[in-house]
């Protein structure tokens, strides 16, 4: 039986996030999935989560959590601790990683709305920069430093590869060809983590 429903939408990569941590933690077919439209001002998501804003997870008794990292952190407890947000000197490091990646997701998407909802004429080129120069710092560190993956990955892993995804879909994964230690990291990760494709779009 089903007993929580995750607002959220296909392309979301904290959505995804979401939905890859539910699954190793064994919990996907306790969450229903409803796809949420925050444009639409109809949608309940305003009045689920008063900021509109995905993903949010309510719960059986009509509580609502939000955002990805605090589910994530409720889906952990809930799973019984320590399984994707360890303890300790580990779980800094996780979050710290899950930090930078939703970061690059925020960039991202910041960029995404700048071009679509704005006129060509009127797109901050600047803006456009600046979001991108977070996202090529990030990448270029982590190419760099390196990233563990774990036998079941931890949330900041987790966070990584769908901030990666996310470029795919949304760049035509234009980062690959500067940063091959993360696209073989990513490779990995996808061999590992069959719910990291199953939660793949295209569009």
């Amino acid at each position: 039986m089903r007993i929580m429903i995750l607002r959220s939408s296909p392309p979301s990569p904290y959505g995804r996030k979401v939905k890859i941590a539910a699954a190793l933690l064994g919990l996907s077919e306790k969450i229903e999935i409803v796809p949420t439209d925050t444009i639409d001002p109809a949608d309940s998501i305003r009045q689920q989560n008063p900021l509109g804003k995905i993903p949010a997870l309510i719960l059986a008794d009509g509580a609502v959590i939000y955002d990805s990292r605090v589910i994530v952190e409720y889906l952990d407890i809930s799973a019984g601790g320590g399984k994707i947000i360890p303890q300790g000197a580990e779980r800094i490091q996780t979050l710290t990683l899950q930090a930078l990646a939703d970061g690059i997701m925020d960039a991202a998407i910041l960029q995404m709305y700048e071009r679509r909802f704005r006129d060509e004429d009127r797109r901050e080129a600047k803006w456009i920069a600046h979001q991108q120069g977070k996202i090529d710092r990030a990448l270029s560190y982590l190419e760099e430093r390196g990233v563990s993956l774990h036998a079941t990955p931890l949330i900041g892993e987790i966070a990584l590869a769908c901030a990666l995804g996310y470029l795919d879909l949304r760049f035509e994964g234009a980062w690959r060809a500067k940063h091959p230690k993360l696209v073989a990291w990513l490779d990995r990760f996808a061999a590992a983590v069959p719910a990291f494709e199953k939660t793949r779009v295209t569009s």
